[in-house]
């Protein structure tokens, strides 16, 4: 059980407990989303790891599920509770699972509105959309073991709102020239702005190697950097030793890293745990940091 402010969540046996399950998946699925009720419930459900979140009178509020086929599913909130926790309690409770059974992944299928919500808890978009049960959904997954492949940009934009997201104090950043298609996405704008206004002592170094480009092209991060200037620190590469530096990265001070081996390109890895290379890689920034020209061109600049 994991205690959090006025609810907690359990592991249930669903064979004597599925009143608890389908008490939230009826409200929610089959009265607000009008999701036929011989859909919503199925033969997986006996077969599956179920967790609910119960609020201090012991009423169910939320439910989730972990099936035979390593994915998460039928996750769902009483709209009440929506926006406090209780969806990220829930999957923190599956993945926990996840692990215990030493899956080396597990995938879902989102709604497309809680595509963000997955995306910051490292999950990274599959394939095309489609429809299910009349709902446009989005095929996501999670690497547990190991460190994921980066692709596409939308798994880089995925992958970085959750390294953002998973960020206690500190990021840094090793770009080219705030790399168009990944620090202009709104995602990752968003979670920077999130990140820096909820966190007291929050910082955010970014490293350039062209600071030009942006400045030209008006980067939103740069005019987010103008408005939080105690937050946001940006500098450029000068010394020769590190202008043939050809990669890129963005590491938090917890265990999230994305490293990607070509700047101008997505392709990568990342991981959310492995606090090893998270800790190697801010100490490859710190060096080329102190060696480097603050650019101070980017506090003048009007936006």
């Amino acid at each position: 059980m994991s205690a959090t402010r006025d609810y907690h969540v359990d592991a249930i046996d669903y064979a004597t407990d599925a009143g608890a399950v389908h008490q939230v998946r009826d409200v929610v699925f089959v009265q607000e989303q009008q999701v036929p009720r011989e859909l919503e419930r199925d033969a997986l459900d006996p077969l599956s790891h179920h967790v609910v979140a119960r609020d201090a009178s012991g009423t169910s509020i939320g439910t989730a599920r972990l099936t035979p086929e390593h994915r998460i599913g039928r996750m769902a909130v009483l709209s009440a509770w929506r926006g406090r926790g209780v969806g990220d309690a829930l999957l923190a409770a599956l993945l926990d699972e996840a692990r215990r059974r030493q899956w080396p992944d597990v995938s879902l299928h989102a709604q497309v509105a809680a595509e963000a919500f997955y995306a910051r808890h490292g999950f990274l978009p599959e394939g095309e959309r489609f429809f299910e049960a009349g709902i446009e959904h989005q095929t996501m997954r999670r690497v547990l073991a190991g460190p994921g492949s980066i692709a596409h940009r939308a798994e880089a934009v995925a992958i970085t709102t959750a390294i953002i997201a998973q960020a206690r104090r500190a990021l840094v950043v090793y770009s080219r020239a705030l790399d168009p298609g990944l620090w202009d996405a709104p995602a990752v704008v968003d979670a920077l702005r999130r990140f820096a206004t909820r966190q007291t002592g929050a910082q955010v170094q970014l490293l350039l190697q062209d600071a030009a480009t942006p400045q030209r092209a008006l980067a939103p991060l740069i005019g987010l950097g103008q408005r939080l200037p105690s937050v946001f620190a940006f500098r450029e590469v000068q010394d020769p030793v590190d202008l043939p530096y050809t990669a890129a990265f963005v590491a938090n001070d917890d265990h999230g890293y994305y490293f990607r081996p070509l700047g101008h390109r997505f392709d990568g890895e990342a991981g959310l745990s492995h606090a090893g290379r998270a800790r190697q890689l801010r100490e490859e920034f710190s060096q080329m940091w102190e060696r480097a020209r603050p650019v101070s061109e980017y506090r003048a600049l009007g936006i």
